[in-house]
């Protein structure tokens, strides 16, 4: 989010050369700088304890390819929990152990992504109006549907494959 008003006092910012950070939005009235941030999100692979990897579909990013649970964090919640409640709000599923990735930077929506694995027992799924669409999917049949262009699932698919030592055969 780029910074234009004092969220405290509501007067314009300005720019500020502040130490090793360069010029940064600066309200001279609270004197306290402010940094663009992205907004934080969570893309989460989720993988049951038969090794298949769920994988739903949201019109609204596409509609011919699938991708994997993502979310963004609410005020007052840690990565973990955000990954805990958004596999349950968009599958239903209950998240038994969950493993950390790595961290992707989204720029065509300005959105950091804190990439983990989320290991679950099978259950059916939920309606959630934010999914049009959920499967149960083999490793080795990921890459016929996961999105791989201007999505991150694809690149969070091959890293947490990677880290677990899957060998993915297409």
């Amino acid at each position: 989010m780029i910074m234009i008003y004092c969220p405290m006092c509501g007067e314009k910012l300005f720019d500020k050369k502040i130490g090793d950070e360069g010029l940064v939005k600066y309200c001279i009235y609270c004197e306290r700088p402010y940094f663009d941030n992205p907004s934080s999100c969570v893309e989460v692979l989720v993988i049951n304890q038969y090794n298949q990897v769920l994988l739903l579909k949201q019109n609204y990013i596409s509609t011919t390819h699938w991708g994997v649970v993502s979310g963004y964090v609410n005020n007052s919640e840690t990565f973990e929990e955000a990954v805990i409640r958004e596999v349950f709000e968009e599958t239903g599923q209950q998240v038994e152990k969950i493993q950390y990735v790595k961290s992707y930077y989204f720029k065509p929506h300005e959105l950091i992504m804190a990439g983990y694995i989320a290991f679950v027992n099978k259950r059916p799924f939920n309606n959630s109006n934010e999914v049009d669409d959920l499967m149960w999917c083999e490793i080795n049949e990921v890459n016929k549907y996961i999105a791989r262009i201007n999505n991150i699932s694809g690149i969070h698919f091959d890293y947490s494959m990677s880290l677990l030592n899957f060998q993915v055969i297409n």
